[in-house]
């Protein structure tokens, strides 16, 4: 047989779907997370083993049966994406087993940046911004929920309201001065 049609690896691109990878979580840490963030993940793990898998368990089964499966094109998406499904349902298990929630409005009071906090803060430029520190799993800069794990919370972690704090960027420092601290429900 040609090598034309004999597979270069067998299962190791299976892996790889062209997605882009999802931050790590640091070593020695827990996945913190807030209830709306954990919720999100446990209504998409739930849909997807409760009404994708099955539907493209049942696509694959009736493609099967169709007979020859080299070049039944629903066979072969069929199991392509019963693979994906299966990986992701595998990623979001291990992200909910390592999580911790942590509810913000559990902090009222407190007047130092961590977790869960929703901090208004001021721009060398004069613009107040406002960032509600997250999950890294719940990340979306669009609406202003950042990461703890990325440079500007571990920037404002610990400050208080009136500190000044440095940024690191790539073209040097900027300086934020934080205008507000608050502990309240982060919604998607």
């Amino acid at each position: 047989m040609s090598k034309v049609f004999t597979r270069e690896s067998d299962g190791a691109d299976d892996d790889d779907d062209g997605s882009p990878a999802l931050p790590a979580i640091p070593a020695g840490t827990k996945n913190y997370m807030t209830p709306a963030g954990y919720l999100r993940l446990k209504e998409e793990y739930m849909h997807l083993l409760d009404v994708e898998r099955p539907a493209t368990v049942q696509t694959v089964s009736w493609a099967a049966g169709n007979g020859d499966r080299s070049e039944n094109g629903d066979y072969i998406y069929g199991k392509k994406r019963l693979r994906e499904i299966d990986r992701r349902l595998r990623f979001l298990a291990k992200r909910m087993e390592n999580s911790e929630v942590i509810d913000p409005q559990q902090r009222q009071g407190c007047g130092q940046v961590f977790f869960g906090a929703t901090v208004t803060v001021c721009h060398e430029d004069g613009i107040e911004r406002t960032y509600s520190i997250v999950g890294i799993d719940e990340a979306d800069a669009g609406k202003g929920h950042i990461s703890w794990v990325s440079p500007l919370a571990r920037a404002l972690l610990k400050a208080r309201a009136d500190d000044a704090v440095k940024l690191q960027l790539p073209g040097g420092v900027e300086e934020l001065v934080v205008v507000e601290v608050a502990y309240r429900s982060i919604g998607f």
